[in-house]
């Protein structure tokens, strides 16, 4: 399929098909971070394992991340079709698993299998966008993926408390099967990809096992950290030590591969490594607002879970609108100027986003989060598109699976500081002993650096976003 033959970004274009899949391809993955939270009471009633319970989300995101650049390489290697589909393939299998599982430990189990298909699954719906669309079409084709999201996040918390009240919440992951039969079947009917000839097809395993071990051991330290242990413990200390050493090893031998997992020209290449920054940073500041909002609307200011629910979904309803129309600026500006534009509303949400207090509105909650989401879509798919179009396709699932690692690596660092922000805050305050719930002007108190740190967060955001070079698309360049 050449340039000059495609027509439009859109479900009625010649591509239509395949964005419809992609986007269905991205919902298993954004449906999961969200339907399953309303649920766990009802879970954990059925199951038990009530102190276990924080695993079925820290075990998916564990696994989800680690083989990220592995998937990218092999897509890379192979196409990237082969990758999705065994992603999608997995996925659906883990959500099998799910749906039967017997015990708390086996649905945490089966959880991680399901983060394995899902860390093939959503970088490589944007790798096939990359792909397919030329520069000046992609943040379109990124602001419909986006728009998944948005959905999801107000989709997923209502649908997860049907199931769970109505049905079951083993429907939770038993709806998974049919739209991953659905997504694999649009895929391989209508998504033909032309893989260069002579594309190297041997596989640095060694490279991708002590990657994803190292990179394991560091994540799980992180999410775990100061939660199920003590940051200062043995375990705490073994993990990190144990995961920095598997990374030196695989640095050692990516240094002798001769088609390394992950090449050393992803750090050393200024678009990639600021982009890649700026990917990380996005990843805490999302985890930031998706962990604490939600309690400060409810705790702090006395709403219900529905009310918190649309003052966070209004970031994800901002972000897609944002990116959807980032092509027009950065076509004309660059990149990197475009990313500063976006840091306006960015900088100007953080800023407000430390004003609030037990007084605020909800409305003002939402405000804030709408002008962090409009400043997210413009900054996010600019970054990956400058990254992705600075690559051939032989290269593009590598840097697609390097972008995604660093945002969950970011994601993974985000939680570490800012439950300690929030934990250590809640300890100074002058909470009555024997009492397990905060009230209202204590948790206003513990969320409060949390919302600090995010500013922070942007102010370095908005430092990387100036160091990447702004180099201007025509609409001539093609994917």
């Amino acid at each position: 399929m050449t340039a000059s033959s495609r027509v439009d970004v859109g479900f009625r274009s010649e591509r239509g098909p395949i964005l419809i899949a992609l986007m269905l391809a991205t919902s298993l993955v954004a449906l999961e971070s969200t339907i399953l939270a309303t649920a766990v009471p009802t879970i954990v009633a059925d199951l038990g394992g009530f102190t276990q319970f924080p695993w079925l989300f820290s075990n998916y995101l564990l696994t989800q991340a680690v083989l990220v650049p592995v998937y990218g390489k092999l897509s890379d290697t192979f196409g990237r079709t082969p990758v999705l589909l065994f992603g999608i393939a997995v996925f659906a299998l883990g959500s099998v698993l799910c749906a039967l599982a017997w015990s708390m430990p086996a649905l945490i189990a089966f959880r991680a299998v399901q983060g394995l298909g899902a860390g093939a699954v959503l970088p490589m719906a944007q790798t096939v966008a990359g792909d397919i669309y030329t520069v000046a079409e992609r943040a379109k084709a990124q602001g419909y993926l986006a728009s998944v999201w948005g959905m999801s996040a107000v989709v997923g918390p209502a649908l997860g408390g049907v199931f769970a009240d109505f049905w079951s919440w083993r429907w939770i992951f038993w709806i998974n099967v049919p739209l991953c039969a659905i997504a694999a079947w649009v895929i391989v009917r209508n998504f033909h990809e032309d893989r260069p000839s002579g594309s190297a097809r041997r596989v640095d395993w060694a490279g991708a096992v002590t990657l994803a071990a190292g990179a394991a051991l560091v994540i799980l330290g992180l999410l775990e950290g100061g939660q199920s242990w003590a940051w200062s413990s043995g375990m705490s200390i073994g993990i990190f030590a144990g995961g920095i050493a598997l990374l030196v090893v695989f640095g050692w031998i990516e240094s002798r591969a001769a088609e390394p997992i992950l090449p050393m020209w992803v750090l050393t290449r200024r678009v990639l490594i600021t982009t890649s920054a700026v990917s990380a940073l996005v990843g805490a500041v999302v985890l930031g607002l998706t962990s604490y909002i939600p309690s400060f609307v409810q705790g702090a200011l006395g709403t219900s879970a529905l009310v918190a629910g649309f003052a966070l979904a209004t970031m994800t309803i901002g972000w897609p609108i944002a990116a959807s129309q980032s092509g027009r600026l950065y076509l004309r500006i660059g990149f990197r100027l475009t990313g500063l534009v976006g840091a306006v509303p960015l900088l100007a949400g953080a800023v407000l986003l430390t004003r609030l207090g037990i007084g605020s509105s909800p409305w003002h909650v939402a405000g804030c989060c709408v002008l962090i989401g409009l400043g997210m879509g413009l900054i996010a798919s600019p970054a990956l598109i400058a990254a992705q179009s600075s690559v051939e396709w032989a290269e593009r699932g590598v840097v697609t699976g390097a972008n995604a690692f660093a945002r969950a690596l970011g994601s993974a660092v985000g939680v570490a500081v800012f439950g300690a922000l929030a934990n250590t805050a809640l300890s100074r305050s002058d909470a009555p002993t024997g009492r397990s719930v905060p009230d209202a002007a204590e948790l206003a108190a513990s969320v409060a650096p949390v919302f600090t740190a995010v500013l922070v967060c942007a102010v370095v955001l908005t430092f990387c976003v100036a160091l990447i070079p702004n180099r201007r698309q025509s609409e001539s360049d093609s994917a």
